[in-house]
């Protein structure tokens, strides 16, 4: 059972998304969301074929795939539902909530392949109830990640935002988690130690090479991340740009696993 790695998060959530991300992440024995930034329909596909097995999440920004077709988009998402691969498309939305439950349809229709989608609290809580009414219109329930906290540099995500941020997300109903700096393990305590154990917190800015990268990215260690309270970790580059994607995110899956058991 996912309890058994999971201990006092498995036992607080109460949301089916976070268990079903946690049992998903036990059975496969990985913490990694693989961020596929990439700008064709065959480049997703093709990196999600070949590992899918080592990765527990998918991570989507279906706006910059330059030859995206309901199809074509409909394929990558079913191979990723066969491997067991919840899929989140990192919209990140920030209007209100009429508007963003018009946007959760709209020409691509993300409500209905999206499990998971990212979101500002900028506008009010009422975006939370757009999103999920998006789903609702459709017949499908899914669950949003509220961004506390950003990994690029000079963001404006100061600790008052996130701290109210929090407070708001942990009362709502369809927030399933937040997302921290994984790129600074202190910013990552900070967070969950605002969080409590109910709610989840998945980072960006994490690889296995840590530092500065392009257009003001930073990042820091997995192992650093999952210690310091992190759930999942979100990894593109450091998978994506490397000479082997499969044995990098193998190793991203052992290192966020082997540091699971040790929290």
């Amino acid at each position: 059972m996912g309890g058994d790695s999971w201990g006092l998060r498995w036992d607080a959530a109460n949301d089916s998304f976070s268990r079903q991300y946690m049992q998903t992440a036990a059975d496969k024995q990985s913490l990694v969301c693989f961020a596929a930034d990439l700008q064709t329909v065959d480049e997703v596909r093709e990196t999600v074929e070949t590992i899918g097995p080592y990765i527990a999440c998918l991570k989507l920004h279906v706006d910059i795939v330059k030859d995206w077709t309901s199809d074509g988009w409909k394929e990558v998402c079913n191979l990723a539902k066969e491997l067991g691969v919840l899929i989140w498309e990192d919209r990140k939305f920030a209007d209100i909530g009429r508007v963003s439950r018009q946007q959760m349809a709209g020409a691509v229709d993300i409500r209905s392949w999206a499990d998971i989608v990212t979101a500002h609290l900028i506008s009010g809580p009422d975006i939370v109830k757009g999103l999920m009414d998006g789903w609702k219109d459709v017949g499908r329930v899914g669950g949003v990640l509220l961004l506390a906290q950003m990994s690029s540099r000079g963001n404006l995500l100061i600790p008052n935002y996130t701290k109210s941020v929090v407070e708001q997300g942990k009362e709502m109903d369809g927030v399933i988690g937040f997302i921290g700096n994984g790129s600074n393990p202190t910013d990552v305590q900070s967070l969950r130690e605002l969080v409590g154990e109910g709610k989840m917190i998945w980072t960006p800015g994490i690889n296995l090479n840590t530092g500065d990268g392009v257009a003001g990215q930073q990042y820091g260690h997995p192992r650093d991340a999952v210690l310091a309270g992190a759930d999942c970790l979100i990894v593109g580059s450091g998978i994506y740009r490397s000479e082997d994607p499969v044995n990098a995110a193998k190793e991203y899956a052992r290192v966020s696993w082997n540091a699971l058991l040790e929290r």
